[in-house]
């Protein structure tokens, strides 16, 4: 399933910060953020719904995370 959320990460320095942190969380799924997109989409390419451990993660590293609908 695709999984769509709104973020407020706005640079790549920041994706790679964020990384190791997603991956753990996603093993072997394909994630990727859309800096080009107004809403600085985030988008997962996973089995399980992992929603609230993403917004978690996000919140802890100080960004804006919502899942989209």
């Amino acid at each position: 399933m695709i999984f769509v959320f709104k973020t407020s990460v706005k640079t790549k320095k920041q994706i790679k910060k964020l990384k190791p942190h997603i991956d753990k969380i996603l093993r072997k799924s394909k994630w990727n953020f859309d800096l080009e997109d107004c809403d600085k989409i985030l988008r997962i390419d996973h089995e399980e719904h992992e929603a609230l451990e993403i917004i978690d993660l996000l919140k802890i590293h100080k960004f804006h995370c919502e899942e989209l609908e």
